[in-house]
């Protein structure tokens, strides 16, 4: 890619130019609808097998504990190999997995042990692509924009998926949706392998090595990123927002049902915040520049949660739904945060980070969800969310002072300038890197 193609044509348009990024867009979509619609089946499947409810609540919840695990043991396995054939063979070793699930004589505990695998991988998969992209896309505002629009086919193919998972569910069997998933992942690989360069491993010289050295530069990269102010500001400015801001989609059955309301009621409910979350990242990414995305970032970090705290009067549909569009839509802040990240973390730790970042933010998310729960079991839940709201904002006032006080400095010395590119100490400048 020319250095001056992102002066050319701005926005969403500039990131779909880029041939690369073009099938990195198409593999995440291909494999994120798969991803979906298996769980659903999966889900329905262990019922099935089991007519357990604890079951068939674990088969999902085991989709997300297993990130920490990933994220951090795994982690360096993003630095140490080359992007591409990490990114192909994490596809391939998920096609295997669900294919596995698909056998007949497949036992549950085998099909549990499976999802953990698949759920294992994927941190390392989505840390991997993050800092992919920066080769791809560059480390300015292409990037930025390009991160954007994974996230907005990530929040839409949710809620496609799952549409998509129900109506699949009624015509063929649920291993027979599951088997769509085998497809996707594969399909993923053939577009990441044959669409993308093959460009050599970031840390030079440890493609190859035993168990314990992945082991040691994995918890060694984390020491250094959480061990860092300003990176480990930042990180927890990506999580502790995501925490609070699950309780009302953790919560919106029971709180439906207090309410009186029916299932297309619930439904509403679960759309709501990732409406929001697209239409405000939309917004942000096509009619904001960069110097403006960079200034609202601690501003709306710091009231995203609020709107909650209307939860605290018990609202109808109405007011609930409107409240959820906003805490959603508080949620665009992170469009500038990506790049005051990528400007904090050194390259050679770049794929780590990015793994990280993926790990804590699923993890988190998790733990908020069985915090919420846990929560509604002694207080109604209004005031769970409500409360949610207002010690979530709190905790965000103290993060936004921290990362402030750090100021725009990362463990490098470089710093994000306005137009996206990217200024060291030494007066040169770095230009978007070709694609």
């Amino acid at each position: 890619m020319p250095k001056n193609a992102s002066r050319g044509s701005r926005g969403y348009g500039a990131v779909f130019a880029v041939r690369e990024f073009r099938f990195v867009f198409a593999a995440h979509l291909l494999s994120l609808l798969g991803v979906v619609v298996s769980e659903i089946a999966l889900t329905f499947l262990v019922y099935d097998l089991t007519g357990s409810p604890l079951l068939s609540a674990l088969t999902f919840a085991l989709g997300l504990l297993p990130y920490l695990v990933g994220g951090t043991l795994l982690a360096g396995v993003a630095d140490r190999y080359p992007a591409r054939r990490v990114l192909v063979v994490c596809d391939l070793l998920c096609a295997v997995c669900v294919g596995v699930m698909v056998l007949p004589g497949t036992p549950i505990a085998g099909l549990l042990a499976l999802r953990c695998v698949v759920a294992a991988i994927a941190p390392v998969f989505t840390g991997t692509r993050m800092a992919a992209l920066t080769d791809i896309l560059g480390e300015g505002d292409l990037y930025v924009l390009g991160r954007s629009l994974l996230r907005i086919v990530s929040q839409s193919a949710q809620l496609a998926g799952f549409g998509v998972g129900g109506v699949l569910l009624a015509v063929v069997p649920a291993r027979g949706a599951i088997c769509v998933t085998v497809g996707t992942f594969l399909c993923s690989a053939a577009l990441l392998r044959f669409g993308t360069r093959d460009r050599p491993a970031r840390v030079a010289g440890r493609e190859t090595g035993r168990s314990g050295a992945l082991l040691r530069d994995s918890l060694g990269g984390a020491r250094l990123l959480l061990g860092d102010r300003r990176t480990r500001a930042l990180l927890l400015l990506f999580w502790v927002p995501a925490m609070f801001v699950v309780a009302p989609e953790a919560l919106a059955a029971p709180y439906a049902d207090s309410l009186g309301l029916g299932p297309a009621a619930l439904g509403l409910l679960m759309c709501a915040m990732p409406v929001g979350h697209i239409v405000a990242e939309l917004y942000a990414g096509t009619a904001l520049s960069p110097r403006a995305r960079s200034r609202v970032v601690l501003p709306v970090a710091a009231v995203g949660l609020l709107p909650l705290l209307v939860y605290g009067a018990g609202p109808g549909l109405g007011w609930a739904l409107a409240a959820l569009v906003l805490a959603g839509a508080g949620a665009a802040y992170v469009i500038g945060l990506d790049q005051w990240f990528v400007a904090a973390v050194p390259e050679e730790l770049r794929g780590r980070a990015m793994t990280l970042l993926t790990a804590g933010l699923m993890t988190i998310q998790g733990l908020g969800m069985a915090g919420a729960g846990l929560a509604a079991e002694f207080l109604p839940v209004h005031q769970v969310v409500a409360g949610a709201g207002a010690i979530g904002t709190l905790c965000c006032l103290v993060l936004v002072r921290e990362v402030h006080r750090t100021g725009p400095h990362g463990p490098r010395g470089r710093a994000t300038e306005p137009d996206g590119t990217t200024e060291v100490r030494d007066g040169a400048v770095r230009q978007v890197a070709s694609g």
